[in-house]
């Protein structure tokens, strides 16, 4: 198979808008994707292993890294340090594969603050509407109603920055949101600059 070059892909979605059933299925269903692995300092829980869930590091190595910009984003949550590692994203977009992000508007802006603007596409997955989505977080059965406040607060506020995305999927339809999803990753593959290394031998048949 002739290779295209790859691209960071970021997906951001408030919490019950469906994001983590779409992009397991975009996992599922398309090739070559490489889902990131944080660096972080929280120790690892049971089952979890290194290089697979995470690269587990200690607070003065983490802080040696920022200094040293290995990280394409990053931020302290609850006391220990989140990042996306600059080389392992690099790698694997040098190997052709589609590094998909899960992370907030606030880590989407460092990533394109930090890659060229050609190597990120971002999408944001957006709720048909707002009652819709207290349905859905209501429907889990798994939070408190202070904490189905707080998350549809939180909503409120990452929707403010939909229009800093590349995409946006609203998920009314889940069969059609997976469709949409898919239909921009197979077109962000066939851009004209991701497609030099496939279209050069042809090229030379040409000649």
């Amino acid at each position: 198979m002739l290779q295209t070059r790859g691209f960071a892909l970021i997906v951001s979605a408030p919490s019950g808008t469906g994001k983590t059933t779409l992009t397991r299925h975009l996992m599922a269903t398309q090739p070559n994707i490489a889902l990131s692995v944080s660096t972080t300092t929280r120790g690892a829980r049971p089952g979890e292993e290194e290089g697979t869930h995470y690269f587990f590091v200690d607070k003065n190595r983490f802080e040696t890294r920022i200094e040293q910009g290995c990280f394409l984003e990053w931020a302290e949550v609850f006391g220990n340090y989140y990042g996306t590692d600059r080389g392992f994203v690099k790698e694997h977009i040098e190997a052709g594969h589609v590094v998909l992000l899960d992370i907030d508007w606030q880590g989407a802006r460092q990533i394109r603050d930090n890659m060229d603007a050609h190597d990120v596409v971002s999408i944001f997955i957006a709720p048909p509407a707002q009652d819709k989505l207290e349905i859905r977080l209501r429907g889990r059965k798994t939070d408190s109603e202070e904490v189905i406040q707080k998350r549809m607060q939180q909503a409120a506020a990452e929707f403010s920055h939909w229009d800093e995305f590349d995409y946006v999927v609203v998920n009314d339809d889940l069969a059609q949101a997976k469709v949409e999803l898919s239909a921009v990753l197979v077109a962000e593959r066939l851009r004209r600059g991701r497609m030099q290394a496939t279209i050069q031998p042809i090229l030379k048949t040409f000649a």
